[in-house]
């Protein structure tokens, strides 16, 4: 596939600017989402899932009590793509959205993700 072609390090650097907390560590993209608790990292898990199955492009998840790890490389070529920094936005979207202040919706009352 064209979309395969591995990113290099400076590529990877400047997709790493608009992706806060996510880092390049032994080849993979990587980024750790601290949870309110289990049910919260769960749910976490299950919205990346939805996203990465539609997308057809699958991350590795580490489930702990109050964390969700999520590494990012695209196997069949093992290296960093477009196809993995493209789900990491989503991800990260999907991760920290909270109701804006306009918004009727009130959102979680304790920490978020963070």
């Amino acid at each position: 596939m064209a979309d395969d072609v591995v990113l290099n390090e400076d590529q990877i650097r400047t997709a790493l600017e608009s992706l806060p907390g996510w880092e390049l560590k032994d080849g993979w993209l990587q980024r750790s989402y601290q949870t309110p608790g289990w049910p919260h990292t769960l749910a976490l898990a299950a919205a990346i899932g939805y996203a990465a199955e539609s997308a057809w492009h699958h991350p590795d998840l580490e489930l702990g009590y109050a964390r969700v790890k999520v590494k990012l490389q695209t196997h069949r070529v093992r290296g960093i793509t477009t196809h993995d920094t493209a789900l990491a936005s989503r991800i990260e979207e999907i991760a920290m959205w909270t109701p804006g202040e306009d918004s009727p919706l009130d959102g979680f009352p304790k920490t978020w993700v963070k």
